[in-house]
């Protein structure tokens, strides 16, 4: 019911945002001279902020066309090189890339937004490395033939992915997939797997919650498990794909994003509609871009969803040393040869100081020649992977950290 509803009231909002759309287009027309008093202008750029807030948004592309490597640009290649139901593997590459270039997995986060949040991340990675992409799918065009994806299915996927990029390939986690990723990286390194990680490196992962608790958490650990399985679990509707099958929808992770900061949100639609009054169209154009990618969310099949509240941020699996993977307890202190980088925000909201941190010091089987930690001051969480402090601060260092190990794996303990 809970889904109907919201598709009813989308069907509505579609049409209100086309007319709101026509009606800008119209006020805006230099051919008529209401355009010119001083009510028009206004009047067309809250219709234009309208239309914008309520279109709909499907998934968006990477987009990512050239690179520029030494003065020099480059053509991008995108290709998916691995399909799954759940999610394809995406790799990234240009002529510029010397042949040895470190292989480098991106782990984007399944938590409502799809994987072109990290568009900035691949951008600047994609300088020096081969970049893979986990690309994870909207689980409500996943027919229930597929069956279902939880947890454990996410961390056999990291294992699948790995091994197709090959032995001395690289990983990197952002936000939420910290912490499959260190899971995976300790299976793989407990078998002495040939593909396990070279480094890992998890900025604003949320490994220990305990640590720094943010309201993300105390939301995760106000509530019983059950209070989320009957609250925020639907059923995807007919008209989708999977249809029948249980999900987190996406347009609830948004109202909770947008809830979370409602006046930065409030203040930033205003300042779209200013923007567009005085005609700077170049500002305005850079918030839509924003809220194109921000409001452009996914649902979550509901077994991965609710099996992460309940062992990230309800039991503290990981850090407990009670995490399982089938049946199986993972074990950190077998990881002995995968260099680990930290990263954390000075201002992270939604994975507080201290949280990804504790990867190091649950790792205890790893020398401290092969563990780091940087604490990025004045950023936030997305901070972290986008914009100019990652660009220019953050990813030199991931860089740097990656070509110290990058030959190392070849003189592994086997």
């Amino acid at each position: 019911m809970l889904y109907t509803v919201h598709e009813m009231q989308r069907s509505w909002l579609n049409m209100a945002s086309t007319w709101a759309s026509v009606g800008a287009e119209w006020l805006s027309n230099p051919a008529l001279p209401f355009g010119y008093t001083g009510m028009g202008p206004a009047m067309a750029s809250a219709l234009e902020v309208f239309a914008h807030a309520s279109a709909p948004y499907g998934k968006p592309a990477f987009d990512l066309e050239s690179v520029s490597v030494a003065g020099q640009d480059y053509p991008v290649t995108e290709a998916i090189v691995l399909h799954r139901p759940f999610g394809n593997l995406l790799r990234f590459t240009h002529d510029g890339l010397p042949k040895d270039a470190p292989r480098l997995l991106i782990v984007a986060p399944m938590s409502g937004h799809f994987a072109t949040l990290l568009r900035d991340t691949v951008a600047r990675m994609i300088e020096n490395c081969e970049v893979y992409v986990t690309d994870w799918a909207d689980a409500k065009l996943v027919p229930l033939s597929a069956g279902e994806f939880d947890l454990d299915d996410y961390i056999d996927y990291l294992t699948l992915y790995l091994e197709h990029i090959g032995p001395g390939a690289h990983m990197l986690a952002v936000c939420q997939p910290s912490v499959p990723a260190l899971a995976v990286t300790a299976i793989m390194a407990a078998d002495k797997h040939p593909c396990r990680p070279a480094t890992l490196t998890m900025m604003g992962g949320p490994i220990d919650t305990r640590e720094a608790p943010t309201s993300v958490n105390d939301l995760a650990m106000q509530r019983p498990i059950e209070w989320f399985r009957h609250t925020v679990i639907a059923t995807v509707p007919l008209q989708y794909p999977g249809a029948g099958r249980r999900v987190y929808p996406g347009f609830l992770q948004l109202a909770g994003f947008m809830s979370m900061n409602l006046g930065n949100h409030m203040q930033s639609h205003y300042h779209m509609f200013k923007h567009l009054v005085d005609g700077d169209g170049e500002s305005a154009d850079a918030s839509k871009a924003f809220y194109d990618e921000y409001r452009a969310v996914c649902d979550l099949n509901a077994a991965y969803y609710l099996q992460t509240v309940e062992t990230v941020f309800q039991t503290h699996a990981l850090p407990n040393g009670t995490f399982e993977h089938r049946g199986k307890l993972v074990d950190l202190t077998k990881i002995r040869d995968t260099a680990i980088l930290a990263i954390e925000g000075e201002r992270d909201d939604i994975s507080g100081i201290g949280q990804t941190r504790a990867a190091l010091k649950l790792t205890t089987g790893l020398a401290e020649t092969r563990k780091q930690y940087f604490l990025a001051p004045e950023v936030g969480h997305y901070g972290i992977f986008n914009g100019s402090r990652w660009r220019d601060q953050i990813a030199p260092m991931v860089e740097a950290w990656i070509g110290k190990f990058d030959r190392a794996q070849l003189k592994v303990v086997a």
